[in-house]
C-alpha cells in the first residue's frame, strides 16, 4: 500500500533485541499547553479535519497517530503539512489523560479577526448571536455548532471572560469555528448600540422576561444576546436590549443551559425566516 504523502519514515521497533535500522524514538512532546503558553492547538478529528480544510487557517504543524493520519491523508497532502507520527500516549501526556483528541493535533495561527461591522452588512436577514461574556469553552463550542447548523450570519463575543478560539472549544465546536464568521469586540454595550445605527433590533434572552420568543415578531435584523452561565445577562447589557424575551418551558426544570438556549433560539429564528420565505 503506497504511503501517504509528506510522512516521515518511522517503524517500530522489535520487541526482542535492539531497534531495527531506520527507527527512530518518538519525538518529545512538550507539557500541557492548553491555556496560553506556545501556539494555539486545534485537537479531536473533525476539529482539525475542518482546521486543515481552511484555506485561511495557518498550520505550523501536526501530530497525528496512524490511524488519524491515514484518515487525514488527503487534507495533509493538500496543505502539503509534514506530521510528527505520535502515539496516543504521547497526545495523552501532552493535552491531558481527559482530553477526547482521537490522535490529531495541530499547531496553528489564529484566524485573522474581522470588523462586526462587515458581518452586520452580510447578514442578509440571518440572526447574529451576541454571547455575554460566556466563559466555558463547551458552551461555547456547543454554541458555535448550533449557528453554523441553524445559519446564524456570525457570533459576537467579548474580548474579555470569553474562552481562547483554540483548544476544548475547538472540539466542542466540531469544525465550525472554521465555518463561522466570529468577532470579538471590547465594548459589548457600544456595539449593541453600533448595531441598533445599522438597523438591528437586539432581543435578549432572559428567563424572568414577561415576553416569549415564540410570540416575537421577527425583523430582517436582529441580534439575539445570550448571557453568562448561572449570571445571565449583565444589567447594562439587559438595559441595551430593544426587548427581553423569555423561552417557554412546561417541565421541572425551569432552565436551560446556554448552549441549549442559544440551540432553541436559532431554530426559532430559522423557522421564522424560512416562513418569510414561503
Amino acid at each position: 500500500m503506497s504511503q501517504p504523502p509528506n510522512r516521515k519514515p518511522f517503524r517500530k521497533p522489535s520487541r526482542n533485541g535492539p531497534p531495527q535500522k531506520g527507527w527512530r524514538p518518538r519525538p518529545h512532546i512538550a507539557a500541557p499547553q492548553l491555556a496560553h503558553d506556545g501556539p494555539p492547538l486545534i485537537f479531536g478529528f473533525h476539529a482539525v479535519e475542518a482546521a486543515l480544510a481552511n484555506p485561511r487557517r495557518r498550520i505550523k504543524a501536526a501530530f497525528c497517530t496512524e490511524n488519524a493520519e491515514n484518515k487525514l491523508a488527503t487534507h495533509l497532502a493538500e496543505r502539503q503539512v509534514d506530521v510528527t507520527r505520535v502515539t496516543p500516549r504521547d497526545l495523552d501526556t501532552r493535552l491531558g489523560s481527559d482530553t477526547v483528541h482521537q490522535g490529531a493535533l495541530l499547531e496553528v495561527d489564529d484566524l485573522d479577526e474581522l470588523s462586526f461591522k462587515q458581518i452586520a452588512r452580510e447578514a442578509a436577514g440571518r440572526p447574529l448571536l451576541i454571547l455575554d461574556q460566556v466563559t466555558d469553552p463547551h458552551n461555547v463550542g456547543a454554541i458555535l455548532r448550533s449557528a453554523a447548523v441553524f445559519g446564524a450570519a456570525g457570533v459576537v463575543m467579548t474580548r474579555r471572560h470569553s474562552p481562547p478560539l483554540s483548544g476544548v472549544l475547538a472540539k466542542a465546536a466540531s469544525g465550525a469555528l472554521e465555518l463561522l464568521p466570529i468577532v470579538r469586540v471590547q465594548n459589548l454595550a457600544r456595539t449593541l448600540d453600533d448595531l441598533k445605527v445599522q438597523g438591528f433590533v437586539i432581543a435578549g434572552l432572559d428567563g424572568t422576561a414577561d415576553a416569549r420568543i415564540e410570540d416575537m415578531d421577527w425583523p430582517p435584523l436582529v441580534a439575539l444576546v445570550l448571557g453568562a452561565e448561572g449570571k445571565g445577562l449583565r444589567e447594562l447589557t439587559g438595559q441595551t436590549c430593544d426587548r427581553l424575551v423569555r423561552i417557554s418551558t412546561d417541565g421541572a426544570l425551569a432552565s436551560l443551559n446556554v448552549s441549549n438556549a442559544a440551540a432553541v433560539a436559532l431554530h426559532t429564528a430559522a423557522r421564522a425566516r424560512f416562513s418569510r420565505a414561503t
